[in-house]
This record gives C-alpha cells, sequence and structure tokens, in this order.
C-alpha cells in the first residue's frame, strides 16, 4: 500500500468512527438548577460510527455508552455529584430506521447540567405544623 493511500484509509477510519465530549463552565449566579444544587458545568457527549456495506467501523454508539460511560465519568471528574436536564438521543437500529444503515451513518448525543449539592435551606416553620395550635380550655367544634 502506498504511503498516501494508507495515511487516506487511516484518517478515514479515525473520521468514521469518533467520540467527542465537550463542556462548558456555568456560573451558579447565572444559571437556576433548582434549591440545594449548585452548577458546575454543562456537559454533552456525541458518539458516532460510519457502516460500509453493513459492517459497523468499530465505535460504539449506544446509549449507556454517551450517557454512563461518558457524560456522567465527566460529570464525575468535575467534582459533581448529580446531573441534571439530562436528554438524549440515538438513531435507532431497528423498524423502518433499518434503511439509515445503507448511508452508513449512526450518531448518539447525551447533554446534561453537572451540579453539586449543597445543604438545603433550613425550614424555620418546621416546627410549627399546618394547623394552629388550639388550648386545651377550648372545646372542640
Amino acid at each position: 500500500m502506498t504511503k498516501p493511500v494508507a495515511l487516506a484509509a487511516m484518517l478515514g477510519l479515525g473520521l468514521a468512527a469518533c467520540s467527542s465530549i465537550e463542556t462548558v463552565r456555568l456560573q451558579p449566579e447565572t444559571v437556576d438548577v433548582g434549591p440545594g444544587l449548585r452548577p458546575l458545568a454543562g456537559i454533552q457527549a456525541n458518539a458516532m460510527t460510519l457502516n460500509v456495506l453493513f459492517v459497523k467501523i468499530p465505535g460504539s454508539v449506544h446509549l449507556d455508552r454517551v450517557v454512563n460511560q461518558m457524560l456522567i465519568v465527566t460529570a464525575k471528574t468535575l467534582g459533581a455529584d448529580k446531573v441534571t436536564d439530562l436528554s438524549f438521543h440515538v438513531d435507532p437500529e431497528k423498524g423502518i430506521w433499518w434503511l439509515w444503515r445503507i448511508a452508513g451513518w449512526r450518531s448518539a448525543r447525551a447533554s446534561g447540567i453537572a451540579v453539586q449539592v449543597v445543604a438545603p435551606p433550613a425550614d424555620r416553620e418546621a416546627d410549627e405544623g399546618p394547623e394552629p395550635a388550639q388550648s386545651p380550655s377550648t372545646p372542640p367544634r
């Protein structure tokens, strides 16, 4: 195999099956994720593969990979306790979608916000209860 052909083949295989993780730091003052949570980063995980004559080029395009092995691992690496606003998508393999394999493309994507759990604010009225207290001398109605 000549050098340019080998280089082109390696480049083609490298582009055919790839994955990526993108992160962006978030400011707690500008992003609201709910009480008791502090946002750290927005994370997006992508994986894609190419089929050549119905043979998959190595590359794992599954929800388990993009959600659990890429997105959540990245969130934990950044110091997050949880991921909120999780969304995901994968191109199906069954039904009419098998025609998509003719085009030779499959992709999966997951995104979410990595958050840290902070102490919830103290409930000052927790001991008061929902009804006012009755005195023992007042007869019930």
